[in-house]
């Protein structure tokens, strides 16, 4: 029961940090501005040329700031909702992943990452969802559905 207690409070701590993600964002106006593309071709000038995730940001991340800014900033939401209401937790898990991926592919790599990332993974594994959430309920009602196992 206490490893239980102690997943489900790094769940809501992994929550928060996507909703104070998104709430940040949406404050300073990522959303409407080239803020994140500022910080793109900033963090680009610090890398090295012709790693990876100097070509990362030139070939991908610039080009494709404003897009990549809602992605990221409705994605922090939709993670942060679906952990605190575990609804989809291990979609979430997962979408989750797939952005502190691309984060440390950006450059954006510092030692807060690797906790995430094996975090993001074991509640891709454990059904946390199911002990303290939505998930249980809807998937007694659909019982097939992939996105509440």
């Amino acid at each position: 029961m206490i490893g239980i207690t102690l997943f489900l409070a790094g769940r809501y701590i992994f929550a928060i940090f996507f909703l104070y993600g998104f709430w940040h964002k949406l404050v300073k106006g990522w959303l409407w501005s080239d803020l994140m593309q500022g910080f793109f071709i900033k963090r680009l000038g610090e890398l090295p040329t012709g790693s990876f995730q100097a070509i990362y940001l030139e070939q991908f991340a610039i080009p494709l700031a404003y897009p990549i800014a809602w992605i990221v900033t409705i994605g922090e939401l939709i993670i942060g909702l679906g952990l605190v209401f575990g609804f989809a937790v291990r979609a979430n898990a997962a979408f989750a992943l797939f952005m502190v991926l691309n984060f440390a592919a950006g450059g954006y790599y510092n030692l807060s990452l690797p906790p995430f990332m094996l975090f993001a993974i074991m509640m891709m594994h454990f059904p946390s969802g199911h002990w303290l959430g939505l998930d249980k309920q809807l998937n007694r009602k659909y019982p097939d559905s992939i996105w509440f196992r």
